[in-house]
C-alpha cells in the first residue's frame, strides 16, 4: 500500500491511474520518464505535505555551544538567516553561548532547558554530557550534535564535516607546501575533550605519516587568543624547527602574533572556518588556507533534522558537510 492513492499521484502528474499503478508496481512496459515523473510527482506530494504539516506551527530551538565568540556569532548569525526559510512553520531560537568552562556548565545548561522543541549542540564527549543528551531525548526533546559528535549519546544525528578527512585534508596541503624539507608542525586545538578535534588530529598525523615532518601540539587554550599565544609563544621558543601551523581550535591571530614577536617565518598556515579573524588573516596573507563549511547550509540542515524528528517534514539521509578548500583568491562573498 502506498502513502497516497492512486488517483492522487495521477492528478499530480497528469498521467492516467492505469499508468501509475504499473509504475508502482514496477511492471513493465513503462518508460523511464513516465517513470521518472512519477516519481517527481511523489516528492511534490511530500513537500506539499511536509507545507501542511508546518503550517501554522511554532517551534522553540535552543543552539547550546562552547566555542570562541567568533565562531558563535557567525554560528548564530547563520541560524537567524535561516528561521524564516522554514515558512509557513515559525521558528525561533534561543542562543546559550559561552567560550570556556567545566563539564557541568554545559549539563546545567541542558538540564535548564524548557519548552524546548530542539537542541542543535557543541559540547564536550562526555560521559555526563552524554547522559544530560540522553535524558533530552526521552523527555521528548530531539538533540542534534554539530562540528563535534557525541555518537555515545541519544542524539538523532551529526551535523558537520568529516573531521578525520579535514585533518588528512591538511596534512595533505602541508607536505605539498613543505614538499621534502625536513620541520616541525604545530598543531593547535582548544581542548582534547571535543571529538571533532580529536578526530581532526588523528587524520592529520595519520597524513604526514613517513613524511618526516615532527608534529608538536598545543592544547587547552579554548581557542582564546590571550590564552594561545602564550602556549604557542612557548612552543616555538622550545623548537626552533617549527615552520608551518594546523589550527584546529582556533586562535589564530595569536598564533601569527607570536611568530611575529620571534620574528620567525611561518610557510604554510591551514585554518579552520571562515570567521571574521580568519577572513581578514587570509586577505593579508596571513593564512595560507581555511578549510571551511557554509554556516548557513550547516544551520539549514541542522533545523532540517529536528523538524524531521518531530515529524514536520519528511524523513532525509544526514550527509556530511563537503570541505571547501578557500585561497585569498576565492574566498566567498
Amino acid at each position: 500500500m502506498h502513502r497516497y492513492k492512486v488517483r492522487e499521484i495521477a492528478q499530480q502528474c497528469g498521467l492516467s491511474e492505469a499508468t501509475v499503478d504499473r509504475v508502482l508496481n514496477n511492471r513493465s512496459g513503462v518508460r523511464e520518464n513516465t517513470r521518472a515523473e512519477v516519481m517527481q510527482a511523489i516528492a511534490d506530494l511530500d513537500k506539499q505535505r511536509a507545507q501542511l504539516r508546518l503550517n501554522g506551527r511554532r517551534y522553540l530551538i535552543d543552539v547550546v555551544m562552547q566555542t570562541p565568540t567568533r565562531f558563535s556569532d557567525a554560528f548564530r548569525a547563520a541560524v537567524e538567516a535561516e528561521l524564516p526559510s522554514f515558512a509557513p512553520a515559525m521558528l525561533r531560537a534561543r542562543f546559550h553561548l559561552w567560550e570556556s568552562g567545566t563539564t557541568s556548565a554545559t549539563v546545567d545548561t541542558l538540564e535548564g532547558l524548557r519548552g524546548s522543541h530542539g537542541v542543535i549542540l557543541k559540547a564536550p564527549d562526555e560521559p555526563e554530557v552524554a547522559e544530560a543528551v540522553d535524558r533530552l531525548v526521552a523527555a521528548g526533546t530531539p538533540v542534534v550534535t554539530y562540528t563535534t559528535d557525541i555518537p555515545a549519546s541519544g542524539r538523532c544525528g551529526y551535523v558537520g564535516i568529516d573531521n578525520h578527512a579535514a585533518g588528512v585534508t591538511a596534512a595533505y596541503l602541508i607536505r605539498q607546501w613543505l614538499g621534502t624539507d625536513r620541520a616541525a608542525v604545530l598543531i593547535t586545538l582548544s581542548r582534547t575533550v571535543f571529538r571533532g578535534e580529536g578526530e581532526r588530529e588523528v587524520g592529520f598525523r595519520a597524513g604526514l605519516r613517513g613524511s618526516g615532518l615532527d608534529v608538536v601540539d598545543v592544547t587547552d587554550s579554548d581557542g582564546i587568543d590571550a590564552a594561545n599565544e602564550a602556549l604557542v609563544l612557548a612552543a616555538l621558543q622550545r623548537r626552533p624547527d617549527i615552520e608551518a601551523v594546523y589550527s584546529v581550535g582556533g586562535g589564530n591571530t595569536a598564533t601569527v602574533a607570536a611568530f611575529e614577536k620571534l620574528g620567525r617565518p611561518c610557510r604554510v598556515f591551514v585554518a579552520h572556518d571562515l570567521d571574521a579573524d580568519n577572513r581578514r588573516l587570509l586577505r593579508e596573507g596571513r593564512l595560507s588556507v581555511v578549510l571551511h563549511n557554509d554556516l548557513r547550509a550547516d544551520a539549514r540542515m541542522a533545523l532540517r533534522v529536528l523538524l524531521q524528528q518531530r515529524g514536520a517534514l519528511p524523513a532525509e539521509p544526514v550527509r556530511p558537510v563537503p570541505i571547501q578548500v578557500v585561497t585569498p583568491y576565492n574566498i566567498p562573498g
